[in-house]
């Protein structure tokens, strides 16, 4: 019986992204994520020339696996509001399953990596949260706002949400996710 080799990068970014959302970026040294995730400091290294390469890396990985979740099952023939509530939704929903990136997405976004980290996540080709959004009968109804703070306001509450493990009712949910889609378009989503 032969296993599976196991991925180091991948692994350091997952320890990367966890010792983060435990311990904030001053306490995620290239030693303790290596430690974190079972190999030599050295090993970590050979991966990620830096902490910064890392860090944007992880970023990049957790944003794809927040994106995925989140349209994943998405009914393309709905109306635009209804589609964004079913992807804010999901999008908590997964954040919630996984405080840690959540953590750690909020970390980044309350850190000088924020723009690196935006400008990388948004050359990512194939990402189909962003496909959904550049949707044109989604876009047309998008107020005129910069990128951050349309994604601030947006999809912003579901992850500081998900990070301080807020207990809410679905109700609830449904009612931040219908006050998210009025904060960044001309209109109301079908109820």
């Amino acid at each position: 019986m032969t296993t599976k080799p196991t991925d180091r990068a991948a692994a350091v970014r997952r320890a990367m992204r966890s010792v983060v959302a435990e311990h904030g970026f001053h306490g995620a040294s290239m030693g303790a994520v290596a430690r974190e995730a079972g190999v030599a400091t050295g090993t970590a290294y050979t991966h990620y020339a830096s902490k910064d390469d890392l860090v944007l890396a992880a970023y990049c990985e957790t944003k794809a696996e927040v994106s995925r979740a989140a349209t994943e099952g998405l009914d393309a023939s709905g109306a635009p509001g209804e589609r964004f509530q079913a992807l804010w939704l999901a999008y908590h929903h997964f954040l919630k399953a996984n405080p840690d990136h959540a953590r750690f997405l909020l970390q980044v976004e309350h850190s000088p990596y924020r723009g690196p980290a935006h400008e990388a996540a948004l050359a990512v080709e194939d990402d189909p949260l962003l496909a959904e959004v550049a949707r044109p009968d989604l876009m047309v109804l998008l107020l005129p706002l910069p990128d951050e703070v349309l994604y601030d306001l947006s999809l912003g509450p579901a992850v500081r949400l998900a990070a301080a493990g807020a207990d809410l009712a679905p109700g609830q949910l449904e009612e931040i996710a219908a006050a998210c889609w009025r904060a960044v378009t001309t209109t109301t989503p079908a109820r």
